[in-house]
């Protein structure tokens, strides 16, 4: 049980969340999945450490896509701790992984379940192999994560409606990306529908989940380039009649502490 938590209650945490890093940590007080490792192993080892975590207390690592900000530390972490990783087949078909100890697939749109959390693994549109995001249910609550995905399709609104909170991209603005330092090709992928979400688009995606039963929405793989925390939270807060206090952003160096889902 992760430090400080009743057993039943799902809650959930960031060791960071940007362009180069990604990790999530979702926990029902008895099962605690880690989903994505972007971060060296000392560097996720530390982070852990600061939300209260050993990683002998995971009980497996899910692997959304094999892009480095959310692979770099899934190896190295599941081989010294023997830690079990779900990915999809074309996500271990890139090489980037390594030996893994103990390796499960993903069947996408197939639901599976890591002691007393159930997992859907929803198709996303990105450009990578065979790329996935999730919705972690525990007992009668669901987190969504919902990260690296160039457009909001209507499967990708189906699969997350309802959940009671949410870990949102909002990773660029679209002038910062037109203005900004990237070469034109990489200002297409990232813009593109195979790319990742501008804060419009994630504004344009929440009333489509069900904006009244959500408890509590996290910005997150925000680009420090192309964006910034108050550009994200000033396009989301109108759709909260201007109540800000269910809205927060994962940064990059801080992540973000422990979320309690009631």
């Amino acid at each position: 049980m992760t430090a400080g938590q009743a057993a039943g209650r799902l809650r959930f945490a960031s060791l960071g969340s940007g362009s180069k890093g990604n990790a999530t940590l979702v926990s029902d007080g008895e099962t605690c999945l880690l989903v994505d490792c972007g971060f060296g192993l000392r560097e996720a080892e530390r982070r852990l450490a600061d939300l209260g975590l050993h990683p002998r207390q995971l009980d497996g690592l899910l692997v959304t896509h094999e892009h480095g900000d959310h692979i770099r530390g899934v190896g190295p972490l599941a081989r010294r701790h023997g830690i079990p990783v779900w990915l999809t087949p074309g996500t271990w078909a890139s090489g980037r992984l390594g030996e893994l100890p103990d390796r499960r697939w993903i069947t996408p749109q197939r639901r599976f379940a890591v002691k007393g959390l159930t997992i859907d693994p929803v198709t996303v549109p990105h450009d990578a192999r065979e790329p996935v995001q999730f919705r972690v249910r525990g007992g009668e609550r669901s987190l969504g994560i919902l990260t690296d995905l160039g457009h909001p399709t209507a499967h990708v609104a189906e699969a997350f409606a309802g959940c009671d909170a949410l870990v949102l991209e909002c990773n660029h603005d679209l002038q910062m990306l037109a203005e900004g330092p990237y070469p034109p090709r990489l200002k297409r992928r990232v813009g593109g529908d195979w790319g990742h979400l501008a804060n419009g688009q994630a504004a344009a995606l929440l009333p489509r989940l069900g904006l009244d039963r959500l408890q509590r929405i996290v910005c997150a793989h925000l680009s420090e380039h192309n964006n910034r925390p108050e550009l994200a939270l000033e396009t989301l807060v109108p759709l909260l009649d201007g109540d800000d206090s269910r809205l927060d952003v994962s940064c990059q160096e801080a992540g973000l502490a422990w979320q309690a889902i009631a």
